[in-house]
């Protein structure tokens, strides 16, 4: 019975740790605009979250991002795969650099307007995931309390 409780709690608090890592990678893109060589990053948030919530269910927290599967209409995938090891590959999703659709001379790929939409989306969702916690939260406690 607990569980079923609690379970809704857990997938937020995932989705909520990876909402907060990918506003992170996406800080970062921005702030390395104007840097020569910087390759944009980032990560399937989806399929992050369903590796979060199949390691909760099997072996602890193993998050892997798969970038390779193609679009839904069978163009190239926009992520090229970014190789990590070690105790941050087991801790955090898998980073995919970005393939630039229009690269620039000095070799960066950061588009500025796409990684603002993107942080904007990501805030505004991250936002939502905390109301509906702080939903799930307010919703026990009331019926702790008998309200």
């Amino acid at each position: 019975m607990l569980d079923r409780l609690t379970a809704n709690l857990k997938f937020h608090g995932e989705a909520l740790a990876l909402r907060a890592e990918r506003q992170q990678v996406l800080a970062s893109n921005i702030a390395n605009v104007d840097t020569p060589n910087f390759k944009a990053r980032d990560f399937d948030f989806g399929q992050a979250l369903r590796q979060a919530t199949i390691g909760q269910a099997t072996a602890g927290r193993v998050v892997t991002a798969s970038a390779s599967a193609s679009t839904a209409s069978g163009a190239a995938p926009a992520w090229l795969p970014l190789k990590t090891s070690g105790a941050a590959a087991a801790a955090s999703p898998q980073l995919a650099w970005r393939a630039p659709e229009q690269p620039s001379i000095d070799g960066n790929t950061v588009d500025l307007d796409r990684e603002r939409a993107s942080f904007a989306d990501n805030s505004l969702r991250y936002e939502a995931t905390l109301r509906f916690i702080n939903g799930n939260v307010r919703n026990l406690l009331s019926a702790i309390r008998g309200d």
